[in-house]
């Protein structure tokens, strides 16, 4: 079974080693949108995979740490695509949601990334 949890956060970067003339080079900011999916049994206790207000509270470190914020000044993060990002998330919030299956970011809403794991 999958359960997912989505969190909003805006943001702005710049990619400063894409060529002249990348419009993507510029600073500019983005209305992130992150799934976090979970997977797992569901528990015949509870009757659920994990809460989701687990979920909530293991993200809330990361969201304050991104939210409203440049995320080039986030050297941990690296060049700052949505790809690290995916990766950087994954990274920070595996301990806390040991079931974790994938995050998804959408950095406009037709675009984005899915991240399954370290590869």
């Amino acid at each position: 079974m999958e359960i997912f949890k989505e969190f909003r956060f805006e943001a702005a970067h710049s990619l400063p080693h894409l060529p002249e003339g990348h419009k993507c080079r510029n600073l500019h900011g983005h209305s992130y949108l992150v799934r976090v999916v979970v997977a797992g049994p569901v528990n015949p206790a509870t009757g659920w995979v994990t809460d989701f207000a687990d979920i909530s509270r293991a993200f809330r470190p990361i969201f304050d740490r991104l939210d409203h914020a440049f995320l080039n000044d986030l050297p941990e993060i690296g060049p700052s695509t949505t790809e690290n990002l995916a990766r950087w998330i994954w990274r920070a919030l595996r301990p806390g949601v040991p079931l974790l299956a994938r995050i998804e970011i959408w950095e406009t809403p037709t675009s984005g990334c899915v991240y399954r794991g370290e590869e």
